[in-house]
């Protein structure tokens, strides 16, 4: 495992909780963000959304409000995504923002937009590129299944790619300011990524026709120059180049513990979606509800993580109804709970959660937070905590909860059904004004 610095995640653990934008030329078929993979669209027929992508109602300063309002302290944008299509005005093709009806450069916009509201900016970097003509054929490319794919590799060059792909990365780095994030996506050598395998498993005649990894990237030129340009920067884990990454980053699942790397834990962010889809897909049905996406968001901070939740505005340029519902429940809940997000993480390891609670611990303030995912009926114990609780409360309205401790030989009548070593807290009968209620408790 190479040597290859790191960037600076002391902000990046303590604010725990980011939106993802995945914005291009997928917008407008909006049939989700692999359309030309999964449809095989060549760059002929993908020439159209190119050709009239105009996004009228593009507010940025919009996307950044609903992201602050969320309680979102950090963003990632698409810069360019597996279609090739590039968000700012970049030298090196013209396959960008700038030569497309709306021809401003949008990124220099949402990055400005964010800055404004405090929220430190990500930049998310596709290292595949189904539009440029060096980037060869592979099992994930819309061309894959024309009967002259092989002859269509002949004069690609992913050593020009690559090439392309750092002096991008160089304007991206240098022309926009200070950076936070810097997020690549993705490595899939064969054997070790889903859609390569799929593949093989459907096409066995084509298990020899490799996909792409750190080679390909020429990853280690490619980190040390991110971080020659940006030292203090925090870049994900999909180089396929062990020990150039500072995070982790689980997609699409919640981890059920603290994820760790050779056994140690280390600093992680699950990346997920409002619904299946990164890119707006205008008939996807499978939306979470709000409870889920606070739940999500609870469950990755109790256990080390953060959470990084998508939206794929319109071809439009506005964030669609249904992910500005999901994103206000995220605001409603964290404008009285986040105290137990941010500068949070796991419970020490000997103050194990009931059933139906996460746990999340503030260190610096040795407070422990209670989430009530399912609401018990009167009273919940605590295992482990008698004689360690100094005060409990309501985070939300800060109401004085009651702690039943028999290490305290306080009114024994009260302590007789609470169990040794626990603490009980007595619960209204009814459940607070509140997606999931959170107890604070003020350790001594």
């Amino acid at each position: 495992m190479g040597n290859y610095g790191h960037g600076d995640t002391s902000w990046f653990v303590h604010d725990r909780f980011g939106m993802f934008i995945h914005w291009g030329l997928y917008s407008m078929p909006a049939r989700h963000e692999w359309i030309r993979n999964y449809e095989c669209i060549t760059n002929e027929d993908y020439q159209i959304y190119f050709d009239l992508f105009n996004p009228d109602l593009f507010d940025p300063k919009a996307w950044a409000k609903a992201a602050k309002d969320a309680g979102m302290r950090y963003f990632v944008i698409t810069t360019k995504h597996h279609e090739g299509f590039c968000l700012w005005d970049t030298k090196y093709t013209d396959y960008k923002i700038t030569n497309t009806p709306f021809g401003r450069d949008a990124l220099r916009e949402i990055v400005d937009a964010f800055r404004a509201e405090g929220i430190h900016v990500g930049l998310y970097y596709s290292l595949i590129d189904w539009h440029h003509p060096d980037f060869t054929v592979d099992p994930n490319h819309p061309l894959r299944n024309l009967p002259n794919r092989d002859e269509l590799n002949e004069g690609r060059d992913m050593k020009r790619y690559a090439q392309y792909m750092r002096d991008q990365v160089t304007e991206l780095l240098t022309n926009y300011g200070k950076i936070d994030v810097m997020w690549f996506d993705f490595s899939y050598p064969v054997g070790r990524n889903g859609h390569d395998e799929v593949w093989s498993k459907g096409h066995p005649e084509r298990r020899s026709w490799d996909g792409k990894c750190g080679d390909d990237w020429e990853a280690e030129k490619l980190i040390k120059l991110v971080r020659s340009l940006q030292p203090d920067i925090v870049v994900d884990n999909r180089l396929d180049l062990p020990g150039s990454g500072d995070i982790v980053t689980p997609e699409q699942y919640t981890p059920d513990a603290q994820v760790t790397v050779d056994g140690k834990p280390v600093a992680w962010e699950g990346c997920q979606t409002f619904s299946g889809s990164w890119g707006y897909y205008r008939d996807e049905l499978c939306w979470k509800d709000s409870k889920q996406c606070i739940d999500m968001l609870i469950n990755h901070v109790s256990r080390g993580g953060n959470l990084i939740m998508n939206v794929g505005p319109t071809g439009r340029g506005f964030i669609d109804e249904r992910a500005m519902e999901r994103l206000a429940a995220y605001g409603k809940w964290m404008k009285y709970n986040n105290k137990s997000i941010y500068g949070c993480g796991p419970a020490p390891a000997e103050f194990p959660a009931p059933v139906d609670t996460r746990y999340t611990y503030n260190p610096e303030t040795k407070r422990l937070y209670v989430h009530l995912m399912n609401w018990p009926f009167k009273h919940i114990t605590l295992p482990n905590l008698a004689g360690k609780v100094k005060y409990a409360q309501f985070l939300h309205d800060g109401s004085q909860v009651l702690v039943r401790d028999n290490s305290k030989n306080v009114n024994a009548a009260l302590n007789a059904s609470c169990p040794e070593g626990a603490v009980a807290l007595e619960l209204p009968v009814q459940k607070p004004n509140q997606e999931v209620p959170v107890i604070e408790l003020f350790l001594n």
